[in-house]
């Protein structure tokens, strides 16, 4: 497998083509940092963006939802007919805010990814058990060993869609302040890289939690103040062995 995807004319930008990224562990990385993704598709006339869950296995990502949810009856529909869901899947990450001075140059610090492919509904009863561990086991490393497994209602009430990344690319700005000449010495706007992190906070603990229990060694790295992005790649590489 090549080591970037290759660029095509949706995946290219339009404007700061210098922020691209196409290696396909960078694109990966922020792919598994993120805990939450934005899924757009279109059906019946409408274009719709909708937010859910993901775990990406190798070159699949695996979105997450309910029976009844839109994008996953479409997904069904589509599976039916055995042609599948076009559909854009997107993550974004904000790492620092840019003050500067002009409106114009006021900017965030971000990573990014856009990923398309066509999505299957997942019907195997096998693959559906599997996956919902790893939806588990991406966050919680482990965790799907220590919990019941779902029962057959929850099974029926959850529906599954896997879409082969056809094409991707990452998107980063990582600058300072980038102002025009002349605004240095002209404007007195004091100017700044502020960053911008999610972090945990402490555990509050079930009040009707069974005595003698303990956090897991595996959950250690969720402690006060870890910063959640770093905290969810290195779950990710602990529960599937790669980054």
């Amino acid at each position: 497998m090549d080591s970037a995807y290759q660029p095509t004319a949706r995946s290219t930008p339009t404007r700061y083509r210098e922020r691209a990224h196409y290696d396909r562990r960078a694109v990966h990385a922020i792919l598994d940092e993120a805990l939450i993704c934005h899924l757009g598709y279109s059906s019946g006339g409408r274009q719709v963006v909708l937010p859910t869950t993901h775990v990406r296995r190798d070159e699949t990502l695996y979105l997450h939802g309910s029976t009844g949810s839109g994008p996953l009856l479409a997904a069904k529909a589509a599976s039916a007919t055995g042609a599948g869901l076009p559909v854009c899947v997107t993550v974004a990450h904000i790492d620092a805010l840019v003050q500067a001075r002009s409106g114009f140059h006021h900017s965030v610090n971000y990573r990014a990814v856009m990923a398309w492919g066509t999505a299957h509904q997942i019907t195997d009863k096998a693959d559906k058990l599997r996956l919902m561990d790893n939806f588990i086991d991406r966050v919680y490393p482990g965790r799907s060993k220590l919990i019941r497994q779902p029962n057959a209602q929850e099974l029926k009430a959850t529906t599954l869609m896997g879409m082969a990344i056809e094409t991707a690319s990452g998107k980063i700005r990582n600058t300072h302040v980038g102002d025009e000449e002349e605004d240095y010495a002209a404007v007195p706007a004091w100017s700044a890289v502020i960053p911008v992190a999610q972090v945990l906070g402490t555990p509050s603990e079930c009040p009707r939690q069974l005595p003698g229990l303990a956090m897991p060694e595996e959950m250690k790295p969720f402690r006060d103040g870890a910063r959640l992005d770093e905290v969810m790649l290195r779950a990710y590489a602990d529960t599937f062995g790669e980054a």
